[in-house]
């Protein structure tokens, strides 16, 4: 829920410091955009026994680190996924910067094992 609010303040943020002078064939995405892209695409795979689940850190803490991990199908195709993720983090470190964002500098530990339970991947451990 925080890091919803998180990416919503953002996303108002960037949208309050756009320039007139765009390059229209140039798409502005802000962190929200973005982040629905990566969860739609995520959402279209859904994970069984054989092709099993992965995770990859997701967005970027102002002390360093990702903000949490999302779980994904491996059918996903993995260096298109990582393109839009590594994408994101940096928006989301620029948007850091630009604010003076601030966190508890806590480190988000990876899970340990995600398997798929019910066609839906999931952490276990």
């Amino acid at each position: 829920m925080k890091t919803k609010i998180l990416l919503l303040l953002c996303s108002f943020l960037l949208l309050s410091m756009q320039c007139d002078d765009n390059d229209p064939d140039i798409p502005e995405f802000t962190l929200e955009q973005k982040n629905k892209e990566i969860i739609d695409y995520i959402n279209s795979f859904s994970c069984s026994e054989t092709a099993g689940c992965g995770f990859i850190g997701f967005g970027s803490k102002p002390c360093g680190g990702p903000r949490t991990y999302l779980l994904f199908s491996n059918g996903v195709d993995i260096v298109k996924l990582k393109q839009m993720v590594a994408t994101y983090n940096e928006m989301d470190q620029e948007n850091n910067i630009k604010t003076g964002a601030i966190s508890d500098c806590m480190m988000r530990l990876p899970p340990t094992e995600v398997k798929c339970v019910n066609g839906v991947c999931t952490i276990i451990k």
